[in-house]
């Protein structure tokens, strides 16, 4: 696999990694309403899942991607439900922290990697994008297992790192806010939550 295609596939993966969807909706409301390390926990239940998804394509697995064909549309709604439910639940709190009626209680860890890990895996077209993705840079004179290997290695570890540049940032300046313009983040985190459910909702089979 030459130096080239292994540029233009990660420059790929950084086009994928800043394109909108359930994960970055998730990542980025529980970095606006928790901070940094409630974005960096989400986001390592989102990679696992992730991880998961593309060790399968990698593997071959036709049972799973058969699988994952044949139920898409159940997963897909049960992730865009799931998801509309976090926007739905964080509204509500918003409003009841806002009559005074209800405090503050930030998530545990443990609930922020697992809503990260299971809406990852909610989305069956990352499976079904993913079988059809690779192999395009499969130099069919070399090792295809190695060569499957070291781009899902590749695909997972710049999709984290694009994911964790954003949250970063969006951490920080979050930092910088009064009381006041955090608790619009609160707000503006579950409507991102309600646009992914949305966006999910509406995805069709590749």
């Amino acid at each position: 696999m030459s130096a080239q295609v292994v540029a233009a596939f990660i420059a790929t993966c950084i086009l994928l990694a800043l394109t909108p969807g359930p994960n970055m909706s998730l990542i980025l409301a529980s970095t606006l309403t928790n901070g940094l390390r409630a974005g960096l926990v989400t986001l390592a239940g989102t990679t696992t899942g992730l991880a998961l998804l593309v060790a399968a394509a990698a593997a071959g697995m036709s049972s799973v991607m058969v699988f994952m064909s044949e139920w898409f549309d159940v997963i897909r709604w049960v992730g865009a439900l799931y998801l509309v439910y976090l926007g739905a639940r964080q509204l509500w709190l918003l409003r009841r922290r806002a009559a005074g009626s209800a405090p503050v209680k930030l998530p545990s860890r443990a609930n922020l990697y697992l809503e990260g890990l299971l809406v990852s895996l909610s989305n069956p077209k990352v499976l079904l994008f993913l079988g059809a993705f690779l192999p395009q840079f499969i130099d069919p004179a070399g090792d295809p297992v190695g060569q499957l290997t070291m781009l899902a290695v590749l695909f997972v570890g710049v999709l984290a790192a694009v994911d964790i540049g954003y949250t970063v940032v969006v951490a920080r300046a979050r930092a910088k806010l009064d009381a006041t313009r955090l608790r619009l983040l609160d707000g503006a985190a579950g409507v991102l939550l309600l646009l992914g459910g949305l966006a999910l909702a509406m995805t069709r089979r590749p």
